[in-house]
Parts: C-alpha cells; sequence; structure tokens
C-alpha cells in the first residue's frame, strides 16, 4: 500500500490542480506561471487543448533532463506532466465565471497550489521550468528562484499585452497565492516560533518553562558586546499559541529581560512532528 501512496497522492494532485485551473483560471481568462502559463497563452490565442500544449512543450526537455540527469528524473517528470495534461484535458468545460476576477485569482491560486504542492510532496515534478532552471543554476550558477521570477514576470508581461493590463494583475494575485500555498505544503504546516531570551535570570526561566509549557530548552553561552560581561542565552521553540504565555511568565521573572521572537515554518524532533 505504500508503494501506491506517492502515485495516488500525484493523481490526487493533478485532479486538485486541473479542477482549479479550469474552474477558475480559464474560465476567467487567467494566467498561471510557468510552462502552464505559456499553454494558457497558447489556448486561448488558438483554442489549442491545453493538455496537449504542456506535454509538446515538455518533449525537447525529457531528452534533455535524461541526458544530464537520468531516467529516474525524467520518469517522474513524464509521470507528473502526463497526470496533469490528462486531468487538465478530462475536466475541460468545468468553468465558473465570476463578476468578481479577485475571487477567480485566489480560488485559482489556492486550488492549483495545493494541487502541484500534493504532486511535489508525492516524489514527483511538472517539468517545464523546474528542468530549465535547473540546467540554468548548473550552467551558469544563476539562482533557480531568479530564473522562476524572471519566466513569470514575462508572462505576466505577454497577457498584459494581449489581454489587458487588468487580466495581467489578477494573474499575478493568482500567482503570488499560488506559490505561498506551494511554499506552506513543501514547508509544513506546524508553524512555530523560535525565541531568544538573554536575561540575568534565564534559570529561573527556564524552570517555568519546563514546569508551565512542558518544553525544553536550549541555553548557549555569550557576551556583551559593550560590557564584555558573559551572559546565558537562552533559546527555546514553542507553538504559537504558547507564546503569550510565554511572554508573561518572562515578565513576572524578569520584566527588563531582552527578547527575540522569529517565525518557524516547520519544526521536526520531540514535542514537534516526528522527523520521517
Amino acid at each position: 500500500m505504500k508503494k501506491l501512496l506517492p502515485y495516488l497522492g500525484i493523481t490526487l494532485g493533478s485532479f486538485i490542480f486541473a479542477f482549479g485551473l479550469n474552474y477558475f483560471i480559464i474560465a476567467n481568462g487567467l494566467a498561471e506561471g510557468g510552462f502552464t502559463g505559456i499553454a494558457l497563452i497558447i489556448h486561448y490565442l488558438t483554442g489549442w487543448s491545453v493538455g496537449a500544449i504542456l506535454i509538446t512543450l515538455n518533449i525537447p526537455l525529457f531528452f534533455i533532463g535524461w541526458q544530464l540527469w537520468g531516467k529516474d528524473f525524467v520518469l517522474k517528470t513524464l509521470l507528473g506532466v502526463f497526470a496533469v495534461s490528462f486531468a487538465v484535458d478530462l475536466t475541460t468545460g468545468l468553468s465558473f465565471k465570476t463578476q468578481d476576477l479577485l475571487l477567480g485569482a485566489l480560488y485559482g491560486g489556492v486550488l492549483s497550489g495545493v494541487g502541484i504542492g500534493i504532486i511535489l510532496r508525492s516524489g514527483a515534478t511538472t517539468g517545464g521550468v523546474d528542468i530549465i532552471a535547473r540546467l540554468i543554476h548548473e550552467r551558469t550558477g544563476i539562482n533557480m528562484g531568479k530564473v522562476y521570477f524572471s519566466f513569470d514576470f514575462a508572462i505576466i508581461f505577454i497577457v498584459a499585452f494581449f489581454f489587458g493590463l487588468e487580466k495581467a494583475l489578477y494573474t499575478l494575485v493568482a500567482l503570488y497565492i499560488f506559490s505561498r500555498i506551494i511554499d506552506r505544503l513543501l514547508e509544513g504546516g506546524n508553524e512555530a516560533r523560535a525565541v531568544t531570551i538573554i536575561s540575568s535570570v534565564n534559570q529561573v526561566i527556564v524552570q517555568a518553562i519546563i514546569n508551565e509549557l512542558e518544553r525544553g530548552a536550549t541555553i548557549l553561552k555569550g557576551s556583551g558586546a559593550y560590557t564584555g560581561k558573559e551572559k546565558n542565552i537562552l533559546y527555546v521553540v514553542i507553538s504559537k499559541q504558547q507564546l503569550l504565555h510565554l511572554k508573561k511568565i518572562i515578565r513576572q521573572i524578569d520584566p527588563r529581560a531582552f527578547i527575540i521572537v522569529s517565525n518557524v515554518y516547520e519544526v521536526l524532533g520531540e514535542g514537534f512532528r516526528p522527523q520521517k
């Protein structure tokens, strides 16, 4: 059963992505990033099948990927591309045209982001810009994120040229939501807070954290740059729901303590999500 889970994930992700694409993005004349964006622009101009365009655009990249990174990489990419293309064409006709393009952009971005996120977590890729960005990075050292950004910027410009600035701006909204959803799915949903505490009574604070919050902590050695005095620095990771309680504990013990709070998008280990 475990061997089937990745394939089930790819199938589920493909249909969620396809539904979001057809029902909200295509229905309202918006676009996406990457090769999907190119496929949609061609589709709007010619009426050709989006799935067929996606496969055609990826064919040259399959051969490049096979030569550079081997058959395992290409097989995963093939699986993702064909699953998405099949699902997109199968769900063609599903549409929800809204007078509020912002709603179309938001819902389309969420669903397509969830779909692609599930596919990526299942071990497949959707080819296209992924392969181009990886190739450019290996040959030139240019950051892959810059390649993605440049590609998506070009798509926004093309959408503005052919279909108007309004559609381009709403496409930009969909792209932003799409990328944020994928980030959350890949980084994990167990958001937490990392708190750094500098106090003269850190040991008392540690005991309160252990007793009241049932969390561990780490004591680091440091020294003040101005005074040169050695200081203990307390580092603790807690759930975001526990942050107010921790602040209350510190305020009661040492109102003059120096506190730094940082967002943590994923925590693995004891007391949080176990490592897999």
